[in-house]
């Protein structure tokens, strides 16, 4: 499959999401940056929106102080970048970050399945049943969930608790561009499908075909996400 890769500039529109309410505690920036974060990975924030600590704080009814250090936060994660003039705006998606991150995450999913298949780990068939039934409803932010709750329970279940911790570098960016494309998604099902066939290879303890479904899904996933996230991106621009 070819993958145009076309140069995005950040829009820059005022901010016009409606953000969850926040209750008053002592302590929050935890909640307010998973707030923001959720938001940024299911697309209610999209790539270029420009986000201000008054509006953000206004909307939650909290205080600027946490605001601040959750932005903090997402800057740190990349996921915010400053904007001229006042604020900040959401960093803009990149087909060729995408997939390079997708290279990544392929190899320590493939490293995670052999060994998970190793110890003939079966997994909790709720975690498949939660995800097919997800994948049929709107809420876009359940379905990265099931998502990254089965690939987790398999870094889990490789005994290397170093997989889980490099992962989730990349899994906070891989979160935005599943969210940007599972809105309008055919695959859903598909998905929930290869998910499948890998739990059986690893509860067989079939190492090899194991690693080969896991290298296949992925691969899958990152040639679908960057074509789907090449046209998201272009749509948008032809719209300015």
């Amino acid at each position: 499959m070819a993958i145009t890769i076309r140069p995005t500039k950040a829009p820059q529109a005022p901010m016009t999401t409606k953000l969850q309410r926040i209750q008053a505690r002592p302590d929050y920036v935890d909640e307010v940056y998973r707030a923001l974060l959720d938001a940024i990975s299911d697309g209610t924030l999209a790539p270029g929106a420009r986000l201000t600590q008054e509006e953000i704080a206004e909307q939650m009814h909290i205080s600027r102080s946490p605001v601040l250090q959750a932005l903090r936060l997402l800057k740190k994660d990349g996921l915010v970048q400053d904007a001229p003039g006042r604020g900040v705006l959401v960093t803009p998606l990149t087909v060729a970050s995408i997939s390079n991150l997708y290279l990544i995450r392929g190899a320590l999913d493939n490293l995670a399945a052999r060994m998970a298949a190793e110890k003939r780990y079966r997994m909790d068939p709720r975690i498949i049943e939660n995800g097919r039934r997800v994948s049929q409803g709107k809420n876009v932010k359940a379905m990265i969930d099931a998502d990254v709750a089965f690939h987790h329970d398999i870094y889990a279940a490789s005994g290397n608790p170093l997989i889980a911790e490099s992962a989730q570098v990349y899994w906070v960016h891989l979160r935005r561009a599943m969210g940007t494309v599972l809105q309008s998604s055919a695959q859903r099902q598909s998905i929930w499908d290869e998910h499948e066939a890998i739990a059986n290879a690893i509860a067989d303890g079939d190492v090899i075909r194991a690693g080969e479904l896991t290298d296949s899904h992925t691969t899958t996933a990152r040639l679908y996400l960057t074509s789907r996230l090449d046209e998201y991106l272009g749509q948008h621009l032809e719209a300015r």
